[in-house]
């Protein structure tokens, strides 16, 4: 700060003092503007006089020397203590700057340590992971090679199974064609008449082939009895060695002419030939039939129609041996089951009779037990009878004991002065005998003394 202005700030100083004084004293004021800051001052004359006077007066220009010299020392020596402290803090504020880069610099350092094992672990995982995507991808390419090898393999199988499945059913549908031409020539030069006889012939036939090589010990003759009022065309029947039937057919042949005029069904058929295997007591019904020759149905082969009728099949003629070779095999394994199953009834009777035979003996037992436990009580009780009668006999016995100890004492109790009580004769006779012996026991005592005398 220069010295007008310090003298102008001492002036201002001065100014409010009087400023403050005259406002108190309610003096008039007049404005004055400071030439440093142009703040505006109201003062009045006696005010203003002052200042001015001071202002002039060389005390007042010595004391603003005085007081710019301090304030300018006080300045300076201020500045120097900033200026001290400013160098302080910055030497200090610079030591703590180089200790942080020092640590910012380590920290650095190992965060490029850091940075560089993680690039290099990552450069090796990378590389890993690239190695094993390759394998991966190797082993998948190869795994697709594979299975486009086993893709083509299936398809050209399924294809050749495919085409070997077309020609057999070529073939099988060419077949059928044939024997269904086969058939209807075979009906049309037939007369009405004979093409029933014609197909039961051809059925009886086919199995005269084969009876002595397939069937040497089987029934197969045709149904004639009609008690009933009705009868099938033919029964088969089989038995084991023992005699055991093991399985009944009942066959019936219908075929008509392709000029018949009404066309029958094979349904029409299935209730008689029901009715007929139950009344001849058969196993099965089977319908051997060349109605219907277009129908898919009964084209396929054997067809089970038990779904209406039980135990019911319709065949073609050529399924005529196979359905019996069918049925008589699953009768015999049938059979060997039966015959498990009659074993097992048997060691089931068996196990009953032994049931029973133990039952029996176990009620026999009971018996027995009951009996001889009725006269184990009975003899248990009789000996409690014998006791209760010994006990008896005992007390008896012990009070009779009594009864003769008492009478013991009461003769141990009687004495020669009791009988005599009240009797002088007996007193007397008792007194004489006393004296009598008291003389014979005197008469010994002086035999002793004399002979006691004679020895001395």
């Amino acid at each position: 700060m220069s010295s007008g202005n310090a003298v102008a700030h001492s002036a201002v100083v001065w100014y409010n003092l009087l400023k403050k004084t005259n406002e108190r004293e309610g003096e008039t004021m007049q404005e004055i503007r400071c030439p440093h800051c142009g703040e505006v001052f109201q003062v009045d004359e006696t005010g203003y006089a002052q200042i001015a006077r001071q202002v002039r007066d060389s005390e007042f220009d010595k004391e603003l020397r005085r007081r710019e010299q301090e304030l300018l020392a006080r300045q300076a020596s201020e500045l120097d203590l900033v200026k001290l402290q400013q160098g302080r803090a910055y030497d200090k504020t610079l030591a703590e700057k180089d200790a942080a880069l020092a640590q910012k610099a380590q920290e650095v350092e190992q965060l490029r340590a850091q940075l560089d094992y993680s690039e290099t672990v990552k450069k090796l995982a990378v590389a890993e992971a690239v190695q094993r995507k390759s394998q991966e991808l190797a082993e998948g390419e190869k795994r697709i090679l594979t299975l486009e090898n086993e893709l083509t393999a299936q398809q050209a199988a399924s294809r050749s199974k495919e085409k070997s499945l077309q020609e057999q059913y070529e073939e099988k549908l060419k077949s059928k064609d044939e024997q269904i031409e086969y058939y209807k020539d075979f009906k049309a030069r037939q007369s009405t008449k004979m093409i029933g006889e014609s197909l039961e012939q051809h059925c009886m036939t086919q199995f005269n082939t084969l009876r002595m090589t397939a069937f040497p010990t089987a029934y197969f003759e045709k149904d004639n009895d009609a008690r009933t009022g009705s009868k099938g065309d033919f029964i088969f029947r089989e038995s084991d060695e023992s005699g055991t039937e093991f399985i009944s057919i009942m066959f019936e042949m219908k075929n008509e002419a392709d000029t018949t005029a009404t066309k029958h069904k094979n349904e029409d058929f299935f209730k008689e030939l029901d009715k007929d295997r139950r009344e001849k007591h058969c196993e099965y019904a089977v319908l051997v039939s060349l109605l219907e020759i277009d129908n898919e149905f009964y084209n396929n082969g054997i067809v089970d129609v038990s779904y209406k009728y039980d135990k019911m099949y319709v065949v073609r003629p050529q399924f005529f041996i196979p359905i019996i070779t069918l049925l008589r095999n699953a009768a015999l394994n049938s059979l060997k089951y039966r015959r498990e199953l009659e074993i097992v009834r048997d060691q089931q009777l068996d196990i009953l009779h032994f049931e029973e035979n133990m039952n029996a003996f176990k009620e026999g037992f009971g018996r027995n037990y009951r009996i001889a436990s009725e006269k184990f009580r009975t003899a248990i009780d009789e000996i409690d009878k014998t006791i209760t009668h010994l006990q008896k006999t005992k007390d008896a016995l012990l009070s009779s004991e009594n009864n003769l100890r008492l009478a013991n004492n009461k003769a141990q109790d009687l004495t020669i002065k009791r009988l005599t009580r009240n009797n002088p004769t007996m007193k007397t006779m008792f007194a004489e005998l006393a004296e009598a012996k008291e003389a014979k026991e005197s008469g010994k005592l002086g035999e002793s003394l004399e002979d006691e005398a004679a020895a001395e």
